[in-house]
């Protein structure tokens, strides 16, 4: 019991102190930035979602399960510290790979792909799971090398970079594979990688599009046909980005209002709480809705990267690097892709989008950001 007779009234703890169970509650791990920007996000999800689905409340039931579980997840990995990240990065990436394998095997296949591993009630995504384990591996592996990166480091860091990239690609799920192969040259940027480096690589990146173009299945070579010339097929491979960009339009300054977005109420818009999830916003919030949300991804990203140059340790400065570079590159794929910009592949709005594996992945890592952060304090 405290001993009131040794402390000052005003030297005197405060009361939370005296309880067990509030201080508890007041030494986690927290970032208060962060979180309400996050916030931000998933409050706007259940406002989207619900217009997009129809105003159905069964989706919103199952999306607030999602995010119920995403935020145990953050609260979870919030609390660890960078080290226990560095131990687990190996086992976790093999359990990864072996996941990826069994979608090959056990997957189950929706929409023309099979990417979904059956784990009793639910299905689990496992190259969402991968958009974080690859880059943590990478910074495992990186972190006890020298740097910047010779050649010899650099030919197995692209290994650990291609080989899940290219079984998610397999699936088919180009979209993702992209990301992980992205997101892990984010992690060799930030590792100080030399520019004569980066510039081979990108010739050899060219050099390799007509190789790339004859392993792509049939519709994807569509979808990049599609994206130089929609209009050529409006009823068919070019009717998703055609009815996007008229929803994008037809929102104007601020929009028609929630729930009142023809495209999306008349099913015109496709996978509306999905991958095209930004174009239900724009339409029915116009430009300044659209803007607004940008700006709240971008705070996240400065945020981001503000606890990445505050970090000391190069392990946790390349993992911090590497979730603040991939939550951009999914961020910018999907704007882009929605707008007509870039060609349409599976990207959903990340924090935003319905999507169990794809939240619970996103949350984790903003919660591996916490945790660095909180070891700096």
């Amino acid at each position: 019991m405290l001993n009131k007779a040794k402390y000052p009234a005003h030297l005197n703890p405060p009361n939370w102190q005296r309880m067990p169970g509030l201080r508890s509650i007041a030494q986690l791990n927290w970032d208060g930035w962060l979180i309400f920007f996050i916030g931000l996000l998933l409050a706007l999800s259940f406002v989207l979602i619900y217009s997009a689905s129809g105003q159905k409340s069964a989706i919103l039931i199952r999306h607030g399960i999602h995010v119920a579980i995403s935020c145990i997840a953050f609260l979870a990995m919030a609390q660890l510290s960078p080290r226990t990240f560095k131990q687990w990065a190996p086992l976790l990436y093999g359990i990864g790979i072996l996941l990826l394998l069994a979608v090959f095997v056990v997957g189950t296949a929706s929409k023309g792909a099979q990417r979904w591993v059956p784990l009793g009630p639910i299905r689990f995504q496992p190259s969402e799971f991968m958009k974080l384990v690859s880059p943590l591996m990478l910074a495992y592996y990186l972190s006890n090398k020298p740097l910047p990166v010779d050649r010899m480091h650099l030919v197995i860091s692209l290994i650990i970079i291609f080989v899940p990239g290219l079984l998610i690609a397999k699936q088919p799920d180009l979209g993702t594979g992209l990301q992980v192969i992205g997101t892990g040259f984010g992690v060799l940027f930030f590792a100080g990688i030399r520019w004569r480096l980066i510039f081979k690589m990108f010739g050899l990146g060219l050099a390799a599009l007509p190789l790339l173009w004859y392993c792509l299945h049939d519709y994807q070579r569509q979808r990049v046909m599609t994206f130089l010339n929609p209009e050529s097929d409006p009823l068919g491979a070019g009717y998703h980005i055609i009815q996007s960009k008229i929803a994008i339009g037809s929102g104007g300054l601020y929009g028609k209002g929630w729930c009142l977005g023809t495209q999306v109420q008349l099913n015109f818009l496709p996978e509306r709480t999905t991958d095209f999830i930004f174009s239900v916003l724009s339409e029915e919030f116009g430009f300044v809705g659209a803007s607004l949300l940008c700006l709240v991804y971008f705070a996240i990203i400065v945020r981001g990267l503000k606890i990445m140059t505050q970090t000391q340790d190069l392990f946790s400065r390349l993992v911090a690097g590497g979730i603040v570079f991939g939550f951009f590159i999914c961020f910018f794929i999907n704007i882009g892709m929605v707008s007509g910009l870039l060609p349409v592949v599976g990207c959903p709005l990340p924090l935003i989008s319905y999507g169990g594996t794809a939240l619970v992945t996103w949350m984790a890592a903003f919660g591996m950001l916490v945790a660095i952060q909180s070891q700096q304090k």
